[in-house]
């Protein structure tokens, strides 16, 4: 499968931590090379973005104009509505008005700091909060910067070739719902909302638009879920081997019923209070424990006993994954490392181990 057409099939790859998204595809196609997705960076058939929930996503291009159609009032309205916002003596209409402009000056990649230079004639010492707000909602990519992972640690923008007008927004939340759907249904409202930080009535209208589309079930707790007509459910008992994720993984943010990834009891382990999402493990598909890269090898954690089959799965996702990381980041996600140590671990591996 191409990359393009992988990302596709999730809908969206989170992509805050420039890492996340190769090991993401990494675990989802036999025999991916890191570079197929550096080529899609930067030729521009994937692109990175600030979407849904305001963060960074990675998504295949010709998908982006309807995401951000379908997401921009939400992206404006968590800045220009913010008290920061409006403690910059800024004027929503002055920093509206401005937007074409920049776009029109950003066809190159620039930095943040040139961007806000930009800005500078304009709105004078309120430039800096003018970019702040642009960076999240205007219709703009972070432009590749090579390193490890094809964006390094100080991003550039460019705008984005295409835009739609405000009035394709409610046709776009459709094809966005739609195309969550065929990504992670059967899902409830709610669960859409919070993978897109859409509100509950603008997500609502959107399932009764697709109407004939959708076939309903009914979740375990008799929480009505909605998926397409046309998808087929897996059968009960189709395999789910052993993975390992990357931090941000976007199946364990699809959902606001958590426990159907994440245990209860566990979730507060992973997803952090802070924002950070860890690197997991899943175990027949369900988050079991986390891992980290140390000192050339995958150190695997679990939170409960594992069987002798689960671990011999794990070894071999860690043989596969660390040529891979080798190759391009020895130090990857160090700086989240302090979460280790605080976590209340059953057994912890590291892998492949020596007989491996």
């Amino acid at each position: 499968m191409a990359v393009e057409d992988a990302v596709r099939s999730v809908m969206a790859l989170q992509a805050q931590e420039p890492a996340s998204p190769y090991i993401a595809l990494w675990a989802r196609i036999a025999g991916f090379e890191p570079r197929q997705l550096d080529e899609a960076f930067a030729d521009g058939r994937i692109v990175k973005a600030s979407l849904m929930r305001i963060t960074l996503h990675a998504v295949a291009a010709e998908d982006y104009p309807l995401f951000h159609a379908a997401m921009r009032p939400s992206l404006r309205a968590s800045r220009l509505y913010d008290r920061r916002f409006r403690d910059a003596d800024l004027r929503i209409e002055q920093v509206e008005a401005a937007e074409p402009a920049l776009l029109a000056t950003s066809l190159a990649p620039r930095t943040a700091a040139q961007m806000t230079a930009a800005l500078e004639p304009r709105f004078g010492p309120a430039a800096k909060r003018a970019w702040w707000a642009y960076r999240t909602y205007a219709q703009l990519h972070h432009a590749p910067t090579g390193g490890p992972w094809s964006f390094g640690p100080r991003p550039a923008f460019v705008a984005a070739p295409e835009t739609l007008p405000p009035e394709a927004h409610g046709s776009a939340v459709d094809v966005l719902v739609r195309r969550y759907l065929a990504s992670f249904g059967p899902a409830s409202a709610a669960d859409i909302c919070a993978f897109t930080l859409l509100t509950r009535p603008v997500v609502r209208a959107a399932l009764e638009h697709l109407g004939s589309e959708l076939i309903g079930y009914e979740g375990p707790d008799g929480t009505e879920l909605h998926d397409l007509r046309s998808a087929a459910l897996p059968a009960a008992d189709a395999p789910a081997p052993p993975r390992l994720l990357p931090m941000w993984e976007s199946i364990l943010l699809a959902y606001a019923d958590r426990s159907r990834i994440i245990p209860d009891a566990y979730r507060p382990l992973v997803i952090r209070r802070n924002g950070d999402v860890l690197a997991t493990l899943l175990i027949e598909g369900l988050v079991a424990g986390v891992w980290r890269l140390r000192d050339g090898a995958i150190e695997a954690a679990a939170f409960r006993p594992l069987s002798d089959e689960a671990w011999a799965g794990l070894e071999e996702e860690a043989a596969s994954l660390l040529p891979l990381l080798e190759t391009r980041d020895r130090e990857l996600y160090r700086r989240h490392a302090r979460w280790w140590d605080r976590l209340p671990l059953s057994e912890v591996r590291r892998l492949p181990t020596a007989s491996g």
